[in-house]
């Protein structure tokens, strides 16, 4: 099992598209080496960030 995926390769395994893979990597600082990038570093990321989200979402707003 690689760890360091090509955009594509991450973009399939995460339900991504390829372009929308590199632009979270750009705006959440995640490096691309040589082409690649850590698979479980992108992930992680993907589930705090979904996560907070959801939280935001769900919350009520105080009247």
């Amino acid at each position: 099992m690689a760890i360091h995926l090509t955009p594509t390769e991450l973009a399939r395994e995460s339900g991504l598209e390829r372009r929308d893979v590199i632009v979270k990597c750009v705006e959440w600082g995640i490096p691309i080496f040589n082409g690649r990038i850590d698979k479980t570093l992108f992930l992680s990321s993907l589930r705090q960030i979904s996560g907070s989200t959801a939280q935001t979402q769900q919350q009520p707003q105080p009247a």
